[in-house]
């Protein structure tokens, strides 16, 4: 698939791709604040000073990352933007390259964006499925019956597969949605990613 080609990623890849995102988001975000306020605030000692570098190596490294792991679930290639380095002073050049500020903005973004991808998609693939299934596995909850919200007064009882088949229904339902819905995030991310980890604009 082309870089500008409207981004068509698989149920399988999306699913895999977003749920990994929460982990994605919560390391990157913690790690880039971690080691840039550490650098800002030992800057004046120069002590600061490898440890932005290690923020910028690190930033970048993980934005290579994030587009091969992009490439390979969701079927989206992200070119790299970076312009080619000088010979001298190639720590100078990549702290004044925009593109390093656009992977740190991905980075703190994805914490965010992670936990809300995160929490759709195991939300509707968990109640849809468990829904689904629920024909099956009915007896071998407690007591033998499924008495749905039971606040001492059931509101509905399953005592047998037919009784759960409405629900079964229900769930199909969730999962047709829930397939729409991740493959839905899986494209919205590719443009998300597009937009902080690609060429800009005006340089494509």
């Amino acid at each position: 698939m082309t870089s500008s080609a409207a981004p068509r990623p698989s149920v399988a890849g999306s699913l895999g791709f977003l749920v990994m995102n929460l982990a994605v988001g919560i390391a990157g975000f913690v790690g880039l604040v971690v080691l840039t306020a550490v650098g800002l605030g030992t800057a004046v000692i120069w002590v600061g000073v490898p440890v932005l570098v290690l923020a910028v190596l690190c930033s970048r490294g993980g934005a290579r990352l994030e587009r091969a792991r992009i490439y390979a679930m969701l079927d989206a290639d992200i070119p790299a933007p970076y312009p080619r380095l000088p010979e001298e002073k190639r720590f100078r050049a990549r702290f004044k390259d925009v593109n390093t500020y656009r992977d740190a903005l991905y980075f703190l973004l994805m914490l965010p964006v992670g936990i809300f991808e995160f929490v759709v998609v195991v939300v509707l693939w968990s109640v849809g499925l468990g829904l689904l299934a629920l024909p099956v596995y009915y007896r071998w909850l407690p007591g033998g019956v499924y008495r749905g919200f039971d606040w001492g007064h059931p509101q509905f009882v399953v005592a047998s597969a037919v009784d759960a088949l409405p629900f079964a229904l229900v769930g199909v339902v969730l999962v047709a949605v829930a397939v729409l819905v991740t493959r839905g995030l899986g494209a919205a991310h590719v443009r998300f990613a597009r937009a902080l980890l690609g060429p800009a604009r005006d340089e494509s």
